[in-house]
């Protein structure tokens, strides 16, 4: 199995970024064990990071490898909504979303 690669993209380490962080850490934990990179990128910190991933909303999460790249934007507190989102869920139908589309 590829290792997976995600980014977080948060704004600042406000209440809500740091529920973001730990509610994709208990995911990626529980469902990838150690498996995965997560890479938390704050837009304050780093807008150009965040131009480059086109970021529009915080919290966002992308799922870059293995392919396809997937992302999730929003509230991350929804374990099944983000697991579908990334891919990650087997148990879930697949997907007709596109490539890198957007979960709303």
């Amino acid at each position: 199995m590829a290792r997976f690669q995600l980014k977080l993209y948060i704004t600042d380490r406000t209440t809500r970024s740091e529920r973001a962080i730990a509610s994709l850490r208990r995911m990626c934990e529980e469902k990838l064990g150690s498996d995965y990179e997560l890479i938390i990128i704050d837009v304050l910190e780093q807008p150009q990071a965040a131009e480059a991933d086109k970021i529009r909303v915080t919290p966002t999460v992308i799922k870059f490898a293995p392919p396809p790249i997937r992302r999730v934007v929003g509230d991350l507190s929804d374990i099944e909504r983000v697991l579908e989102g990334l891919g990650l869920n087997s148990d879930a139908a697949p997907s007709n979303r596109p490539e890198g589309g957007r979960l709303a």
